[in-house]
């Protein structure tokens, strides 16, 4: 396992407005003046969080598909977020994992979010997707995910990074400052939260507060309030050393998930 360089876009989301993002972004990556192997951008960081599936959903070929292959061979790193993915009459939150190449993995978000009628939009995953970088075993997750703890369980040391993607509003800004710490100490692993900033089209305001938390619950990186494209870098030496000193996880219990 070697160092892992890690760019987060904390970012001002257009609302609905698919161009206006992704020239926003590609703007404001080229900030970036060191090799990065990560990039890391908001959940729906083409669109917001919207259910206006008719006129936004793309399909696994469109524009956004494209410009994340685009920027992944750009910068020679993987690139990930979500965005809204209609597939076989169905709409997805999904989370794609983009390599430089054009290859890519991706996840469904697992829990949507009943209180804006995601339910009721989007079809629900099923599947985790642990992916593998420079021998981390990483482990990403949209936004409301982060709320269920037997969701993200690290059973048997399945992964080294929790990786959320999220519009996380600032009225439950707490919430999210509590629950990334005790999903990195329970889990043992690192934990990066990466928010948008602004207001929607629903007027509901984000404070972005992403963050990087390690394993002993101390902060890596931490922002509020604004736009950030900042990089970072985590080291496995200091995961390796808590599970040496303080190996919890070979007593958690044994479980199945009801899907």
């Amino acid at each position: 396992m070697d160092n892992l360089k890690i760019t987060v876009f904390q970012a001002y989301l257009f609302w609905e407005n698919i161009d206006k993002n992704l020239q926003n972004i590609t703007l404001r990556l080229t900030s970036i003046r060191e090799k990065t192997d990560l990039i890391i951008l908001p959940e729906m960081f083409n669109t917001g969080f919207s259910m206006n599936v008719d006129t936004l959903a793309e399909p696994m070929n469109g524009k956004t598909m494209q410009w994340m292959h685009t920027t992944a061979k750009k910068y020679d790193c993987v690139v990930t977020g979500s965005l809204i993915i209609a597939e076989n009459g169905q709409s997805y939150n999904r989370l794609i994992w983009m390599l430089p190449d054009g290859t890519f993995k991706h996840y469904d978000k697992r829990h949507l979010f009943a209180l804006g009628k995601e339910h009721q939009t989007y079809t629900a995953g099923t599947e985790h997707l642990i992916v593998e970088l420079k021998g981390w075993k990483i482990c990403p997750v949209i936004c409301y995910d982060l709320r269920f703890p037997v969701w993200l369980r690290n059973k048997d040391a399945a992964y080294d990074l929790l990786l959320i993607v999220a519009n996380w509003p600032e009225k439950r800004a707490l919430h999210w400052r509590t629950l990334i710490p005790a999903r990195a100490v329970e889990n043992q692993c690192f934990v990066i939260g990466v928010n948008r900033v602004g207001h929607d089209g629903n007027e509901v305001y984000h404070s972005g507060d992403s963050t990087c938390i390690g394993p002993n619950g101390d902060v890596v990186y931490y922002k509020r309030d604004e736009e950030d494209v900042y990089t970072f870098t985590i080291h496995p030496e200091e995961l390796i050393k808590i599970r040496r000193a303080l190996p919890f996880l070979k007593d958690a219990d044994d479980f199945t998930i009801a899907l």
